[in-house]
C-alpha cells in the first residue's frame, strides 16, 4: 500500500485543523499557504472529509473549516481511509497461499494499529514541539 498525495495532505489539513481546534473555522487558503500546497488542491480533498462526518463547514466571511469531533477521537487512520480506501499490502489476500497470507494479514494488522493508534492530537502535538523522535512506530 502506498499513501498517495491524497493522503498526505488530507492528513496535512486535518492536522492544521487540530492544531487551531477551538480557535474557530480555518480557511483552506491559510492551510495551503502555511504548508506551501496547493489551495485547489486541497478543495478536492475537503470535501470526502466533510462527507465522512470528519470536518464540518462554516460559510460566512469568516469561514472555513473546524474538526466535527476532538482531535483526540479522529485517527490518522479514518483520515486515510476515507481519502485512500481500505488499508491492503496487496489486492487477493484470499488467493495467496496460507504462509504468505499470513504475512499480508500481518503487515496490515501493524500498518492499522499504527493508523488507528495514532490521534491527529498526537500528530498536533508532535508537530509543534518541534521533536522527531517523540515517536516510534514499529511495523
Amino acid at each position: 500500500m502506498k499513501i498517495s498525495t491524497k493522503g498526505r495532505y488530507g492528513l496535512t489539513i486535518m492536522i492544521e485543523l487540530a492544531k487551531k481546534y477551538g480557535e474557530g473555522p480555518i480557511s483552506l487558503k491559510t492551510i495551503a499557504q502555511a504548508n506551501d500546497l496547493s489551495e485547489h488542491y486541497l478543495e478536492q480533498l475537503i470535501s470526502p472529509l466533510r462527507n465522512a462526518g470528519l470536518v464540518k463547514s462554516v460559510r460566512g466571511a469568516y469561514g472555513g473549516y473546524i474538526l466535527a469531533d476532538l482531535p483526540s477521537q479522529i485517527t490518522s487512520g479514518d483520515v486515510i481511509r476515507v481519502l485512500e480506501g481500505p488499508i491492503t499490502p496487496v489486492e487477493g489476500i484470499e488467493d495467496e497461499e496460507p504462509a504468505k497470507r499470513e504475512l499480508w494479514i500481518r503487515i496490515r494488522d501493524a500498518i492499522k494499529g499504527v493508523l488507528d493508534n495514532t490521534t491527529l492530537e498526537d500528530l498536533a502535538s508532535h508537530s509543534e514541539d518541534g521533536q522527531t523522535d517523540a515517536y516510534m512506530f514499529y511495523i
